[in-house]
C-alpha cells in the first residue's frame, strides 16, 4: 500500500476518487468495477436470504477516510454512515496525528466469552469446585466440537466459574468459556460450543441449564490506542494551541464527572467505530453493547477516552474499549459490500482491524471535542448537512448573478453516430453555467466553487491541459489583456456527467470576457472558439455540446463538411427527467474506444450509426409534434444500439431500468457513456420517475429548458 495521506480527495467527484484510489493502490481494478457499477450493493434477492420478510435493500453512504497511520502502517478507512461531518472529522484528526507518528495500539488477548447459566444448584461453592476440577476434560470436549478451529490456532483456552445471587435470594452459577475465534466474529461458533457443553456442566453440578449464549461484554479483548498531538497541530499560535489543548482536557474531565455528558461523549466515539463496523460487516450492535457495559464497570457511566497533557506539554489521548471483530464468515461472506470494506482496509487479521477501529474512535472523539470547545459542533456539521440537503434540489436552485450565461445539453438521440456525420437531437439545459471576469486582481484565479476548483491561472501555459489551457486559448483568440484577470464560474452541471459542462463553461467564460472587455463578436464566433476548447478537452468532439451551449435551442444537428443545424420549434417543455450516476465518463476515452472498435468492425458499426441517424431524424419530428410516446420508444431503441457499441455500463443500465419501471415511456444514456447520466421521457410520470431514481441513490432533476431560446445574445 502507498501513503494514505491523500490531499484534496474530498474535492474530486466519485468516479475521480475511485480512479485516484486505484492509482495509489488502495483499491484494485476489480473492486473499482464493483464501486463504479454499484454491484457491490446487495440485491433484494440476496437480502431475502439474510433476513425475513424482505421488501427491498436499504442504502447508506459508503465513504473512505484517508490519512490514518496506525502502528507505523498506513490505512484508508471505509466508513458507512449517514451523519454529516463524521468522515471529514476522522480524516482531519488522522492527518494531524501523522506528524507525531500516528496512533499506537496494544491488545494482550482477543477472546470471545461464552456463558452457560446454571440454576437449581444446591451448593454453588461445591459445584464450582467440581467444575474447575473437571476443567481439562471439559476443555478437551469443547475443543472437539470445532476441531478445525483448534487447527487454525484457536479454540477454547480457559474455563472460569462465577457465582451469582439472584433477586429472590437464590444462587446460580455461570460458567465462562473463553474462546479464541481467530479471524471470525465467532458468535455462532461460541454459541454452538456453549450449547454442546451445557448438559455436561448441568450433570456435574446437578443443576439445570437456564441458558447458553455468548456475552457481548468482550472484556477479554480489550484494545488500547494512544495518540500524541503536538501544540503546533492544534493552532498556528502557541497561546491559541494551549487554550485549545486545555479546553479539550477540561471537557474530558467534565465527561468523567457527569454521566449525562459521558453518554454524548461516547456516542461521538461510536460514530466512527460503528461506521467502520458496518463497512466491514461487523455486528455494530454487539460492539455498542459491549462498549457501554464496559463504560459503567466501576458503577458510574464514564467516557471510554482520556485526554491529558504530557510532560512535553502536548495533548495526549487514549481510548480503551472492548472490541472482538471478524474479517471472515457471517455477514462478510453474504454481503459483497462488507467484503469490499475489509479489502479496502488492507488488514491481515481481525485483531488488526480492531486496533484500526479503536484509532478511528479516538480520532473521532478528538475531532468532536475540539469542535465543541472551539467553533461549536454545529458549524461543520450544518455546513455539510446543507450540502447534503442541496444535493436533493434541482439545478435551478443554484444562485448566480453573472449575466454571461451558457446552456448545458442533454442529447435525446444520436450519441457517437454524430461523430461520423450523422444526426443528433439535443435539448438545452438553460442558464446552466454563468461566469464573471474581473480585472486588476492581485492574482489571476479561476474559481468554480461547485466543483471545488480554485487555482491560479497561467495564460502563458496554453499547452498545460485542462481548464487552464482552455482559458488561455479563449484569451488568445479574443486578443484580450490577461494581466490581473480572474474568473468566477457558477455551474449547475455536475462534472463529467455527459451534460455538456466543459462546453458550457467555455461559452460562459467567452461571454464573460466579451462583456468585461466590451468586445463585438457574434454567436457564430463564440461557437467557433468553444469548439476549439472542446477539442482540447475531448480530442475529436462532434460539436454538439458547444453548439447547443452557444445557441441554446432545441435542434437537430449534423456536422459533415460544414455545420448543419435545424432548430426544432416547441410549444412546450418536454417532460424529461435527467439522472446522474455515481461514476463519471470521459468523452475523449469513450470516443476513442468507439473509434477503435469501429476500425475492427467498420461495416457493422456504420450500419448501427445509419440506424441511429434514422432514429434521430424520426425523433426530431416526434419531438416537434410532442409525440412523447413515439419519442420514448425511439429513445429505448437508441439506448440498445449504444449498448451494442459498448458505451453503456451496469450502473447506467440499472438507472434506465429504474426509470422505465417507474413509468418512463423511454430512457437511455445521454452523452458519451462509460458512466455519467441518463435521460428519461416521462409524460405524466415525472414525479414518480424522479422519486424512484432519487430513492435508488441517484441525483435526479427535471430539465429547465424553455421552448423559446434560453437567452438572446
Amino acid at each position: 500500500m502507498s501513503d494514505s495521506r491523500i490531499p484534496g480527495l474530498y474535492r474530486l467527484g466519485i468516479g475521480e476518487r475511485i480512479d485516484e484510489l486505484v492509482r495509489l493502490g488502495w483499491v484494485s481494478e476489480t473492486d473499482a468495477v464493483l464501486l463504479r457499477s454499484g454491484s457491490h450493493v446487495i440485491s433484494s434477492g440476496v437480502a431475502d436470504n439474510i433476513i425475513e420478510n424482505v421488501v427491498a435493500a436499504f442504502g447508506l453512504p459508503f465513504a473512505v477516510a484517508p490519512n490514518f497511520l496506525v502502528d507505523g502502517r498506513d490505512y484508508i478507512v471505509p466508513l458507512v454512515v449517514e451523519e454529516p461531518s463524521v468522515v471529514a472529522a476522522v480524516s482531519g484528526a488522522a492527518r494531524l496525528a501523522r506528524s507525531s507518528g500516528g496512533f499506537t495500539t496494544e491488545c494482550d488477548e482477543s477472546l470471545l466469552t461464552g456463558q452457560i447459566h446454571l440454576t437449581g444448584v444446591s451448593d454453588v461453592r461445591s459445584a464450582s469446585s467440581v467444575i474447575l476440577n473437571a476443567k481439562d476434560e471439559l476443555l478437551k470436549y469443547a475443543n472437539a466440537i470445532h476441531p478445525r478451529l483448534l487447527t487454525r490456532g484457536g479454540g477454547v483456552g480457559e474455563i472460569e466459574v462465577r457465582e451469582l445471587e439472584l433477586a429472590d435470594g437464590s444462587q446460580s452459577i455461570v460458567v465462562h468459556l473463553h474462546v479464541d475465534t481467530c479471524d471470525a466474529m465467532g458468535a455462532n461458533l461460541v454459541n454452538t460450543i456453549c450449547e454442546a457443553v451445557a448438559p455436561q456442566l448441568a450433570a456435574l453440578c446437578d443443576g439445570k441449564v437456564a441458558m447458553s449464549i455468548l456475552s457481548n461484554l468482550t472484556d477479554r479483548s480489550i484494545v488500547t490506542t494512544r495518540v500524541r498531538l503536538p501544540l503546533a497541530e492544534l493552532a498556528t499560535s502557541e497561546d491559541e494551541a494551549v487554550a485549545i489543548r486545555d479546553a479539550i482536557v477540561a471537557a474530558d474531565e467534565i465527561a468523567h464527572a457527569d454521566p449525562y455528558r459521558a453518554a454524548t461523549h461516547n456516542k461521538g466515539i461510536m460514530n466512527g467505530v460503528d461506521a467502520l463496523a458496518i463497512a466491514t460487516g461487523n455486528d455494530w450492535r454487539a460492539i455498542e453493547a459491549g462498549a457501554h457495559a464496559f463504560a459503567v464497570q466501576d458503577g458510574q457511566y464514564r467516557p471510554l477516552t482520556r485526554w491529558t497533557v504530557n510532560d512535553n506539554g502536548d495533548l495526549a489521548g487514549e481510548i480503551t474499549l472492548p472490541l472482538k471483530l471478524g474479517i471472515v464468515g457471517g455477514t462478510i461472506d453474504a454481503n459483497p459490500a462488507a467484503a469490499l470494506g475489509v479489502r479496502i482496509t488492507g488488514v491481515d487479521s481481525a485483531l488488526e482491524l480492531a486496533k484500526l477501529m479503536a484509532a478511528v474512535g479516538l480520532a473521532q472523539n478528538f475531532a468532536a471535542i475540539r469542535a465543541l470547545v472551539t467553533t461549536g459542533i454545529q458549524e461543520g456539521h450544518m455546513r455539510l448537512h446543507a450540502r447534503s440537503t442541496a444535493s436533493t434540489t434541482g439545478p435551478d436552485e443554484v444562485t448566480d448573478n453573472f449575466p454571461a450565461k451558457a446552456a448545458g445539453k442533454v442529447i435525446l438521440l444520436g450519441e457517437h453516430a454524430v461523430v461520423y456525420g450523422k444526426h443528433a437531437v439535443a435539448l438545452p439545459i438553460c442558464d446552466a453555467v454563468s461566469a464573471g471576469v474581473s480585472r486588476e486582481q492581485p492574482q489571476s484565479m479561476l474559481t468554480i466553487p461547485q466543483w471545488g476548483v480554485r487555482h491560479e491561472l497561467n495564460f502563458d501555459a496554453a499547452d498545460s491541459g485542462g481548464l487552464n489551457a482552455a482559458v488561455a486559448l479563449i484569451a488568445r483568440e479574443l486578443g484580450v489583456d490577461t494581466g490581473g484577470v480572474s474568473i468566477h464560474v457558477n455551474s449547475r452541471l455536475p462534472r463529467a456527467m455527459g451534460l455538456g459542462s466543459s462546453a458550457a463553461i467555455a461559452v460562459s467564460i467567452i461571454r464573460a470576457f466579451v462583456d468585461e472587455f466590451e468586445l463585438d463578436i457574434n454567436d457564430e464566433r463564440v461557437n467557433t472558439i468553444a469548439f476549439q476548447c472542446e477539442k482540447l478537452a475531448h480530442g475529436t468532439p462532434s460539436g454538439v455540446d458547444n453548439t447547443i451551449s452557444t445557441f441554446a435551442r432545441p435542434m437537430l444537428f449534423r456536422r459533415a463538411e460544414s455545420l448543419e443545424v435545424s432548430p426544432i420549434e416547441l410549444d412546450e417543455s418536454p417532460p424529461i427527467v435527467i439522472a446522474c450516476g455515481n461514476s463519471t465518463g470521459l468523452t475523449v476515452e469513450q470516443v476513442a474506444g468507439v473509434r477503435a472498435r469501429r476500425d475492427e468492425n467498420e461495416q457493422r458499426y456504420d450500419a448501427i450509426f445509419a440506424e441511429i441517424d434514422d432514429i434521430s431524424r424520426a425523433g426530431a419530428k416526434a419531438l416537434a409534434r410532442a409525440d412523447y410516446d413515439q419519442l420514448g420508444s425511439l429513445m429505448n431503441i437508441c439506448h440498445g444500439l449504444l449498448n451494442a457499441i459498448e458505451v453503456s455500463t451496469p450502473e447506467l443500465e440499472n438507472m434506465v431500468a429504474i426509470a422505465r419501471a417507474a413509468g418512463a415511456r423511454g430512457a437511455k444514456l445521454t452523452g458519451s457513456g462509460g458512466g455519467g447520466s441518463i435521460v428519461a421521457m416521462c409524460p405524466g410520470t415525472q414525479d414518480s420517475v424522479e422519486k424512484a431514481l432519487a430513492m435508488a441513490g441517484f441525483s435526479a432533476m427535471r430539465t429547465i429548458m424553455r421552448p423559446a431560446s434560453c437567452h438572446a445574445q
